[in-house]
């Protein structure tokens, strides 16, 4: 995130507002409270930053048809977090916008494990992703 924020400000000078300010994706609850050009911003955040990662990467157009996915996340408090509120939603939207993944419904996606721990001085999320041809 500290690279891509580095990045970002590079590009945009004038912003002030770091685009990603933690390595957790926004809740369910988040982005519902929001008026919809707050939530549509976030989204639009969350997906240029996931294309910059998976190009960063070097993963983009592998064009993924079938996969099955397996996303940790790890808090860096130990509180309580609703699981079902987890859902990675633009993260998998910039998978697909990135040509990472074909598209995000359940023909292509099959299976989708959400999964938390903490880690207090290194929160993060990480993305299994198994697919007939390899994991990456």
């Amino acid at each position: 995130i500290e690279r891509y924020n580095h990045v970002y400000f590079q590009q945009h000078p004038r912003a002030k507002k770091i685009p990603i300010p933690t390595p957790q994706h926004p809740s369910i609850n988040t982005y519902t409270r929001m008026g919809y050009q707050a939530a549509n911003n976030l989204k639009q955040r969350w997906k240029t930053f996931i294309i910059w990662v998976i190009e960063d990467l070097g993963y983009q157009d592998m064009q993924i048809e079938e996969c099955e996915i397996i996303y940790r996340t790890f808090f860096f408090q130990d509180r309580r977090h609703d699981l079902d509120n987890l859902s990675p939603k633009y993260i998998l939207d910039g998978f697909v916008e990135s040509g990472f993944i074909v598209d995000d419904d359940f023909q292509h996606i099959r299976k989708l494990t959400i999964e938390c721990d903490i880690d207090k001085e290194h929160p993060r999320m990480e993305f299994l992703i198994r697919c007939e041809k390899e994991t990456v």
